[in-house]
């Protein structure tokens, strides 16, 4: 059956290696997990699948990218698909959902976030669905490289929709990344597929040049490449959104033609880009890792890494978008650790302080039974970047201090399209005296109405009526769906069950505080294993298989730099002044004044004056306007952890 549907609808011969056995566990009623290298077919595991299953299957993905790219490929193979995502209009939307109650749609595709929307919920709890696929499955894991806080729920919202199989798809988990997955979705080990990460047709080189001659190296390389006929698809990966545009007008001044893709590019922008890129008219990009993910490209004959990548992981990933047609493709690293303290730096800017943490437990401690947050005002009273501080929450909930029980919008408003008295007599009996006390709880300004929630309930009680949240988001969704209303919502409001009153702050800060740092030390170890497999002597593809605790590779590729006796030595940037001919104390002085202006609640601490320093942002740096301050950034070629010592002693 499964090879008649291979056949007939997609238009492909056989299974690729390891895509047998995870459609066979799925048929079979289990879940699994496919571990399959960038380009080698996860995507077939759900989608031929989701062909024979009995009702939806709910597509968990993390970039809208990636979503547009897997429609278009469903759509050609006449399969009935569609995504909800942020770009859709009202209309759009309603008819997705539409398709999706009316049975109509085989595959939905959504983002983590949609999930934590209550309307969204109400109404996916109302679906039978067969499956759940969780893309960039190892976002999972606090061992990943990509931990994703919200992914963290994902075992709760499968429970909580009563989905009885899950498919886990990745192509970057180590061994203790694959066991954190398995174990959260309770998958059997023998349902699990690796296919292994060697690839023989990418040529690996580390071919590392001082900062000052590199993009002059890059011109050279690229060349006879890029004037090729045609010429070859090329992706160069930077770190910074700037030096994506320097270099890549660079490039157009050397005679090469290349375009910059970063995320600070409107959506419209990117996506010509990209769309350029795809068609062959643009030959090089010169990126970030905005771009990459969901690239269905397949002829990408040559990766560079004109930056340090970010991670082992990360690296494996990149490279692993060239070549996926099989063809010879190369993958030249040129970075020297000229650029490691930005990415180190990007470590560091993630660790809470103290205080910060402290400020959080605090406020747990001050809402009795039930906590209430927004996740972007307790961000800035915490001074918090919001990623770790998702991350903190998580850390209060594995510890049984909290539990997550459901988010909602705190303010809903809408705009009538006729007169109320119409929507009103559109209704008979208990349903007229309903829609009634919707509006009579709804003060109005001008043509939108803010809905009153506690007034709601008051007026439900009076009058007898169920006036329970989900009954009333499901008439206002269904009052948009017949075109009556406009809806809008906004503050999403995240609500805690506190299980543990009994705290001692001081010590769970500590404690706390001191996961963090063990997280930042373990991202800088992560860091600097990457700098050792470049540098190492031996075989570079059976390293970097190794890492991802594939034993199939070669002891000896004979497609790397290391099989071919050049052994990278990474170079290091030029000495400059010492860090302790600075006067830091000079350095920071505009800042402190700034922070003495503000009040006694944000010391200046070494962490926060390392921060101004450095030129790293935080939600109060942001909101203080740090950037304009004379000395931001004045040390930013400096390791962070350095200035941090020299100020932790002052």
């Amino acid at each position: 059956m499964i090879q008649q549907t291979l056949q007939q609808v997609f238009g492909y011969p056989d299974f690729r290696p390891g895509q047998r056995p995870v459609i066979e566990a799925l048929m079979e009623g289990r879940s699994a997990a496919a571990i399959f290298p960038t380009g080698s077919g996860k995507s077939l595991c759900y989608q031929l699948p989701a062909l024979h299953l009995p009702h939806l299957t709910l597509v968990i993905s993390p970039l809208l990218a990636l979503m547009q790219d897997q429609l278009a490929f469903l759509r050609r193979h006449g399969i009935a698909a569609a995504s909800l995502d942020s770009s859709q209009s009202r209309e759009e939307a309603a008819a997705v959902m539409a398709g999706v109650t009316r049975g109509e749609l085989r595959i939905l595709m959504v983002s983590v976030e949609r999930l934590k929307n209550e309307r969204f919920r109400a109404f996916i709890r109302r679906v039978p669905i067969s499956l759940m696929v969780v893309d960039e499955a190892h976002c999972i894991s606090e061992w990943g490289h990509n931990f994703r806080p919200d992914y963290l729920k994902l075992p709760d919202y499968r429970r909580e929709f009563a989905i009885p199989q899950v498919l886990l798809l990745t192509a970057t988990a180590t061994p203790k990344v694959i066991a954190d997955m398995r174990e959260r979705f309770a998958i059997a080990e023998s349902d699990v597929t690796a296919t292994g990460f060697y690839r023989d047709n990418l040529d690996l080189t580390v071919a590392p040049v001082p900062a000052e001659t590199r993009p002059r190296a890059l011109v050279e390389w690229l060349r006879p490449r890029l004037a090729a006929n045609p010429p070859q698809p090329t992706v160069v990966y930077v770190t910074l959104q700037q030096t994506a545009e320097r270099l890549a007008a660079y490039l157009g001044k050397a005679g090469l033609p290349a375009t910059a893709y970063h995320a600070g590019l409107d959506g419209e922008r990117r996506d010509a880009i990209q769309h350029a890129f795809m068609t062959g008219e643009t030959p090089c990009i010169v990126a970030t890792i905005a771009f990459g993910m969901g690239i269905d490209k397949s002829d990408i004959r040559n990766v560079v890494h004109f930056d340090l990548p970010k991670s082992i992981e990360n690296y494996s990933q990149e490279v692993g978008r060239a070549g996926r047609d099989g063809q010879a493709s190369d993958c030249l690293m040129l970075a020297g650790r000229d650029h490691l303290h930005v990415l180190e730096n990007f470590v560091y800017g993630d660790t809470p302080e103290p205080h910060g943490i402290r400020r959080v437990i605090d406020e747990l401690q001050d809402a009795g039974a039930q906590w209430e947050i927004m996740l972007n005002a307790l961000s800035r009273a915490s001074d918090i970047r919001p990623l770790p501080l998702k991350t903190l929450l998580v850390q209060l909930e594995l510890r049984g201090i909290v539990a997550p029980r459901y988010s909602y919008f705190a303010d809903y408003r809408f705009k009538l399209e006729g007169e109320p008295e119409a929507l009103v007599a559109r209704f008979q009996g208990e349903r007229r005296a309903f829609v009634q006390t919707i509006l009579d709880a709804a003060g109005k300004a001008r043509s939108w109405y803010d809905l009153d929630f506690d007034a709601l309930d008051r007026l439900g009680v009076e009058r007898g009526l169920d006036t329970a949240r989900p009954r009333v988001l499901t008439a206002l969704d269904y009052f948009v769906d017949q075109g009556w209303m406009t809806l809008e919502s906004k503050q999403m409001t995240e609500v805690y069950e506190v299980l543990r009153g009994d705290l001692d702050p001081a010590a769970l800060t500590d404690e706390l505080h001191a996961d963090f740092r063990d997280k930042e030390r373990a991202e800088i170890e992560r860091l600097n294993a990457m700098l050792a497999l470049f540098e190492a002597d031996t075989c570079l593809s059976r390293r970097l298989a190794d890492w991802f605790g594939d034993d199939r590779a070669p002891l000896r590729c004979g497609h790397c730099s290391a099989c071919r006796g050049q052994v990278a030595a990474l170079p290091t940037p030029a000495p400059g002044k010492p860090l302790e001919h600075h006067d830091l104390t000079a350095l920071c002085a505009p800042f402190r004044e700034c922070l003495a202006e503000n009040g006694d609640d944000n010391p200046a601490t070494p962490d926060r004056l390392a921060r101004f320093l450095c030129g790293l942002t935080s939600p109060l740096l942001t909101r203080l306007k740090a950037r304009q301050l004379p000395g931001f950034g004045a040390l930013e070629v400096y390791p962070y952890a350095e200035v941090r010592a020299r100020l932790a002693v002052q």
